[in-house]
């Protein structure tokens, strides 16, 4: 066990710090310039501001989905619940593999909508920050959605959890 003292590399500290930091799962879908669906999970989805209403996420400019994220372009977010599990467990895997199977279909701007999420959200990118290998985007919503009200999906120790009251 690790005390209060012990220095780790910048790296070390980084790991083992945000393994810690439970942060809810969202995904965020889009359309490649050939009109193919593409997405990824994040856990990294904030609110910016309320009045207008906008958010942020970050991801890595080598994601494969990176290049369907452009400035003026409209994605969905999507919130996922516990009930969302194995949704959350597809879009995190193979990439030619996250939109096989009937999980989704065509939504506002002919988007990848997926189906039984706590909710989603329509969005138009307003500003992209890249810094070394990775990117925030900054996003206007523009709409959306709620579904059932669902406890929290949580990644945590390189996992999924259920968020719980105390």
């Amino acid at each position: 066990m690790m005390t209060d003292t012990d220095a780790l590399s910048p790296t070390q500290a980084f790991l083992e710090a945000f393994r810690r930091h439970g942060a809810g799962i969202s995904v965020v879908t889009a359309l490649k310039s050939d009109g193919s669906p593409t997405g990824f999970t994040a856990t990294s989805l904030a609110s910016l501001s309320a009045s207008p209403p906008l958010a942020t996420f970050n991801m890595s400019q080598m994601a494969s989905s990176f290049p369907a994220v452009k400035k003026d372009s409209t994605l969905l977010i999507h919130m996922l619940g516990t009930d969302s599990l194995e949704l959350a467990r597809t879009l995190s895997g193979d990439a030619d593999q996250r939109f096989v199977g009937d999980h989704w279909s065509s939504g506002p701007d002919g988007l990848p909508l997926l189906h039984g999420v706590s909710a989603w959200l329509h969005v138009r990118v307003v500003e992209i920050m890249k810094v070394e290998f990775a990117a925030t985007i900054a996003v206007q919503i523009l709409g959306g959605a709620v579904g059932a009200d669902d406890d929290a999906l949580v990644y945590q120790h390189q996992g999924y959890k259920k968020a719980a009251a105390l």
